[in-house]
């Protein structure tokens, strides 16, 4: 049997990287965009597979998201999402 806790747990996250992720997933964006690709298609094909070639090389793009993990991504998100609500 495992022993699983009722508790609620804490994730922290660093706020460092906050304005890091910001700038390099505008970045990422754009360059998808000006190749021709969807890029919310090949964003969310990229952080559920994790395979960076969903991610165009174009202006650097593919090294540039590669610098962040997946969940410093996601929180990104859900922070842009959940900012005015």
């Amino acid at each position: 049997m495992t022993n699983i806790s009722q508790e609620t747990m804490m994730f922290k996250v660093n706020n460092d990287d906050t304005n890091a992720a910001e700038v390099i997933l505008t970045t990422v964006y754009q360059a998808l965009n000006e190749k021709g690709y969807n890029p919310i298609n090949q964003l969310v094909g990229y952080l559920l597979s994790g395979d960076p070639t969903y991610i165009t090389s174009y202006n650097n793009a593919r090294g540039l998201i590669r610098k962040l993990e997946r969940d410093e991504i996601i929180e990104e998100l859900v922070r842009a999402y959940l900012k005015d609500k």
